[in-house]
C-alpha cells in the first residue's frame, strides 16, 4: 500500500522576492491529514542578515533587528522542519502562492546540504479560488489570499502586519471555506470537525 498523503499548510516570510539576495526570515506550518484535519503546527523566526532584508519586506513582516538576531540559524530551523514531518506519509505543500515559499525553502536545504523533505506536488490556494469563482460565474479582482479571504467573510478591515503562522492559519481556513463550496457533500461529510477516533465517548461538549 503506499504511503498516505498529509498537507503542510505553510507559510514563509522572506527579506525580499529574490532568492539570490534574500534570506529566508520566518516559516508557519500546520499539519493536515488529507481530509484537513490538523494534527500539528509550528512557527519560526529565522536569522537573517540585515543587508539581506528589503525596507519593504522589513515593514511587511514586521522587522525588528533584535528578534531576529537572537532567533536560531537556518540549519537549526529545517532540522526541526524536518523532524516534525511524519516520517510514514508523503508531505505535500500546500498555502497561498505556495510555490514562492518552495523556492526559498528548497533553496535553504540545498545551501544547507540538507534532504528536501516535501513531496514535489504542491496545493495552491488560488487555483482553488480560481476554481471557485469558475463555478460561481463571478470574476475575482485578485488571486491573493487577502482577496480570497476577503470573499470567503475571514478578514476584514484594513491590512494587517504578515506573520507566518497566522497567515498558514488563514490559508488553510480559506481552503477550508471554498472546498466547502465546491463539495457535492454537507460539508462536515468532507472535513471532519475532529477525529471519531480520538473524540471523546461522551461525545461534542
Amino acid at each position: 500500500m503506499p504511503p498516505e498523503i498529509c498537507f503542510a499548510f505553510l507559510d514563509c516570510e522572506f527579506g525580499g522576492l529574490d532568492v539570490e539576495i534574500h534570506d529566508l526570515t520566518e516559516v508557519g506550518i500546520i499539519l493536515t491529514d488529507y481530509r484537513l484535519v490538523e494534527f500539528a503546527e509550528a512557527q519560526w523566526r529565522v536569522r537573517a542578515r540585515p543587508e539581506r532584508i528589503s525596507a519593504e519586506a522589513a515593514q511587511i513582516f514586521g522587522y525588528d533587528e533584535k528578534l531576529w538576531s537572537e532567533a536560531p540559524p537556518v540549519r537549526q530551523v529545517l532540522t526541526e522542519i524536518s523532524d516534525m514531518l511524519p516520517d510514514d506519509r508523503i508531505v505535500v505543500p500546500a498555502g497561498q502562492n505556495v510555490r514562492m515559499d518552495v523556492i526559498f525553502l528548497e533553496r535553504a536545504f540545498k545551501n544547507c546540504k540538507m534532504p528536501y523533505p516535501f513531496d514535489y506536488h504542491v496545493i495552491d490556494l488560488a487555483t482553488l479560488f480560481y476554481s471557485w469563482s469558475l463555478v460561481i460565474g463571478e470574476r475575482v479582482k485578485s488571486l491573493s489570499l487577502r482577496q480570497a479571504a476577503t470573499e470567503a467573510g475571514l478578514l476584514h478591515g484594513d491590512t494587517v502586519q504578515h506573520r507566518a503562522l497566522a497567515d498558514a492559519r488563514l490559508t488553510l481556513e480559506t481552503f477550508r471555506h471554498y472546498i466547502g463550496r465546491l463539495a457535492p457533500r454537507d460539508l462536515a461529510e468532507v472535513i471532519p470537525i475532529e477525529d471519531e477516533s480520538i473524540a471523546p465517548e461522551d461525545g461534542p461538549s
